[in-house]
């Protein structure tokens, strides 16, 4: 058990230190060498962990789309615990995807880094594809749940919503990163409280994200 633990705290360690390198200088600066540098490491003891550059890049942006996750689920189960309804949950949820902090705008540059590089990639693609459904099918069941408690009205069309209103959250995501002064955090929750004010007509008291 401890080995597991060492192992998965090494490639931590690595695959941040991959993320710190993409945010300041961009993904083609990514070296196995910067990044035993950058990670306080031996290029070796990196070559240990990620026998190829691929893997090593591949690891950090499944890294980074499992933190967003991560914190998406927490949010969730705090927000069926204050009784927030599925609208309000699914606001908070769209914001992980903003950079309105330092750690959301590392994660925004990484996501927006890999992008490029998952064009070239089919192993970068599939990863992109698979949060991008993942995600898809969050808002969907949202938008599910929501029909079934009353805040969505019957006969809306969960998928279809859902890619909208993804789609909207990441364009409004690509404004504040561009005009961050024009794109302020007031702004972006009110544009995501019109967009899901578009689907979510109703009232119910206890919704669940999924």
């Amino acid at each position: 058990m401890p080995r597991v633990s060492d192992h998965d705290a090494r490639q931590g360690q690595i695959t941040d230190a991959v993320q710190r390198l993409v945010v300041r200088h961009g993904l083609t600066a990514v070296t196995v060498a910067r990044t035993a540098a950058e990670a306080g490491m031996s290029v070796g003891l990196v070559q240990h962990y990620f026998t190829a550059k691929d893997e090593m890049l591949l690891a950090t942006f499944t890294r980074v789309n499992g933190r967003f996750t991560a914190r998406v689920d927490e949010l969730v189960n705090r927000g069926e615990a204050e009784g927030l309804t599925i609208a309000e949950m699914l606001r908070q949820a769209l914001a992980e995807f903003m950079p309105l902090d330092e750690a959301r705008r590392a994660e925004f540059l990484v996501r927006l880094a890999f992008a490029d590089q998952a064009a070239h990639s089919a192993r970068l693609a599939a990863v992109q594809r698979e949060t991008l459904m993942g995600i898809r099918s969050r808002v969907a069941r949202a938008i599910g749940n929501g029909t079934v408690c009353g805040e969505v009205a019957q006969g809306v069309d969960a998928a279809d919503r859902a890619l909208r209103i993804v789609a909207f959250a990441e364009g409004l995501a690509l404004h504040a990163h561009i005009d961050p002064d024009g794109t302020p955090e007031p702004v972006i929750v009110a544009a995501l409280d019109d967009q899901l004010g578009r689907v979510f007509t109703g009232t119910c008291r206890h919704g669940q994200l999924g």
